[in-house]
Formats: structure tokens, sequence, C-alpha cells
């Protein structure tokens, strides 16, 4: 009962994000981008959780761009059991059917030289999210009672390949990065994206909302256990998690970026809230909605604190900085990448968070920015922030 109370209450923040969020880019003026189905993956079983085949927007580079690449996943969450998975085929989280015909870019994907002045003439391409798993399923039955396809890894792989040949393989500087359940593939394939561009001199990972925390000894973290071990036995995604992790605990832990990051070779940057509204809703029912009525009881307080702490405790050591980046701020938000008043308006440090990126990925200057507050930010109506906790 438990786990179904917090499962609606997602399910009501993931609507609200989705509302806040296009509210967030009213007013940039961006092109729209046509969704393109990739119809060759068929052929390699690269498909959506109904069948059919995977799509995405391109948005092709030009002038000093032209040979530089951004690929960026989208999110949409997972499926763990077969009754969620069947009602994603109803929406373009399971099925390319239902996938938006255009998208305008934002934030890190804009073409608007103003917004996003280092990428904005990039190959940026946006893959939709239709197969539950963050891109790592690989299951090659198909079972005759649901016609379910569980292949989010092939996916991945067929995306990957197709934009090599448009191009990609003979890139300067590339980019994998994504957003939540599609921020983490840009970690978990961070070092194969690395490995099919060896020619590529620069090749780094940026992922947004997807440092999801694993709480040791909190009785919360039972539902996304849950879900974990629902999607690993599910997707039969243990195969494509990082060895460095599954060799040492059991593959659901290793859906935690902090029990893998670690053994990621190629250089990641971290861009999250530390406190995070899908973490907060799932580790403290009730409290997000509070927050974003600037309430803050004073049971909430030491809670809020000690787990600002945890994550924090998380996060890559704060050493290596050419190869581990990260911009940590207190905003009650889950993405913002492709946040155009995000992108290039919230910042650290006196550092936008496009210009934090830019200077790391460029190797200009080391990045690895956590903002010095102990409680959350409600900022959904930025630039005005509220603290709710003061």
């Amino acid at each position: 009962m438990e786990h179904t109370k917090i499962l609606q209450g997602f399910c009501l923040l993931f609507c609200f994000l989705i509302i806040l969020n296009d509210k967030a880019v009213i007013g940039q003026q961006n092109g729209m981008v046509d969704l393109t189905i990739l119809e060759s993956a068929v052929s390699k079983g690269a498909v959506c959780l109904d069948g059919t085949p995977p799509g995405y927007y391109f948005d092709k580079g030009h002038g000093e761009g032209v040979n530089n690449w951004i690929i960026y996943f989208l999110g949409g969450g997972w499926c763990y059991n077969v009754t969620n998975c069947l009602d994603n085929t109803k929406t373009n989280r399971g099925s390319s059917k239902f996938a938006p015909k255009q998208k305008i870019f934002y934030g890190i994907l804009s073409n608007n030289k103003t917004i996003n002045p280092d990428f904005y003439n990039w190959n940026r391409v946006m893959v939709t999210y239709c197969d539950g798993s963050s891109f790592t399923g690989d299951v090659e039955e198909v079972d005759a009672a649901t016609n379910l396809y569980f292949r989010g890894a092939r996916i991945f792989h067929a995306m990957i390949e197709h934009f090599l040949a448009e191009g990609m393989k003979d890139a300067k500087n590339a980019i994998l990065t994504g957003e939540s359940a599609g921020g983490l593939p840009a970690l978990i394939h961070c070092d194969r994206f690395r490995a099919l561009l060896p020619n590529t001199p620069r090749v780094k990972c940026l992922a947004d909302g997807s440092y999801f925390l694993h709480r040791k000894n909190n009785k919360e973290m039972s539902y996304m256990e849950t879900v974990n071990e629902g999607l690993i036995n599910l997707h039969h995604s243990a195969k494509m998690l990082p060895d460095s992790c599954t060799s040492k605990m059991k593959p659901s832990l290793c859906l935690f970026p902090q029990y893998f990051q670690d053994g990621i070779k190629t250089p990641i940057f971290i861009v999250n809230s530390m406190f995070d509204t899908f973490q907060i809703n799932i580790t403290f029912p009730g409290y997000f909605w509070d927050l974003l009525n600037n309430t803050c009881p004073a049971s909430h307080v030491k809670t809020l604190q000690d787990f600002k702490q945890e994550f924090v405790s998380a996060l890559p050591k704060q050493c290596n900085t050419s190869s581990r980046g990260m911009f940590i701020d207190a905003c009650l938000f889950h993405v913002h990448i492709v946040r155009g008043n995000i992108w290039n308006a919230l910042s650290l440090y006196d550092k936008t968070m496009a210009k934090a990126f830019s200077d790391w990925y460029f190797d200009r200057s080391p990045v690895q920015f956590i903002e010095n507050r102990d409680l959350p930010l409600n900022c959904y109506q930025f630039p005005l922030k509220t603290s709710p906790c003061s």
C-alpha cells in the first residue's frame, strides 16, 4: 500500500514537473525540430516496448560546429513490471507512435548563440525514450501474451551507430548526455561511447538529474530497491551495467551512480540538485508539496539537512577535477540543462551553469561547484528564489 501511494505521488509530480518545465521556456525563439523514426533499427531488434522503431530529433551542425556532436537522451522513468510497461506502451514512454512530431530545442540544445554560445552550431540530437530501462534492456524473447520488447540497450547502440554513419565518426568534439532516466545511460554507457569514437580528441559525458542517491538502512529506500530489482530482472539489464560495480555488489545497486561512477574512465560532469524533486518525493513523501508551497515544518529541517550531507558525501571525490566536474545546486528541480532560463542563468560562484560546463568541457578551468546551503530553495519562479525553510 505504501509503495502504491509513493508511486501515485511520483506520477502526480512527474506530470507537474512537465507543466512547469513547459512554462519555464516560454519566450525563447527556437526553431521546431522534426521527429525522425529510425526504421533501420527494427532489423537490429532495437525497438520500443511495443515493438515500434525508436525516434530522434536532429538539428544539423553548421560553421565551426559542423564536426561537433551532442547526443541527448530524453528521460521518462522506468517500467519494472509487466503492468506498468504495458501502461507505457499507450504513451510516448513506450511507443514511438505517440512521440511528438516536433520538438523545440532549449538550453544546451538551443540554436540561439546568445543562450547557448558554445554549442548552438553543433550537431544536436535528442533521442526519444521508449524502452523503460534507461537504455539497458536486452531480452531476445518476446512474451507472446504481452508482446512487450525489452531492448533499450539495442536502441542505444542502433542510435549511436546511425550517427557514426551520419558523420559523427569524424567528430572533433562529442558529448553524451541526457536527463533523469535518460541521463543515467550517459554514465552507464559513457566508456562505450568513448570507445566508439577512438579518433575524436575530446569526448565527455554529462548527466542531468540522474545522480539518484541510495540511502543505506533507510526504510524509504525499499521502494527504489524494489523498482531496481524489477527492472534488472525484467529487462535483463545486469550485463549492461559496469563490471567494476557488479563484480562487488548486486546489480540492482549498480543503478545508483555513487556505486559505479568511480570506475568510469571517461570524464563525466554531474548536474543535479542536492534536493532533487524526484528523490525528495520518493524518499520523503509529502515534503515536496510542502516546500513548493513555501511551507517547511520544523520536523523537515533536520531531515533535509541530513539528506544534503548524505548526497554530497556520495558525489565524486573533489580532487580529480579534470575527469570529474559538477554543478550541484539547492533548487527544487529535477532536470536543468534543457530548461532555457536555467541553463544560461542559474549561477553558482558567479558562473552560470552554461559557462561552468563549457569551461570544464573545453579544459578552460576546473569546475566542482556545490551550493553552500543546507536547505532547499524554491526556484520555480526563477529568477525569483524563495527559501521555504528560512
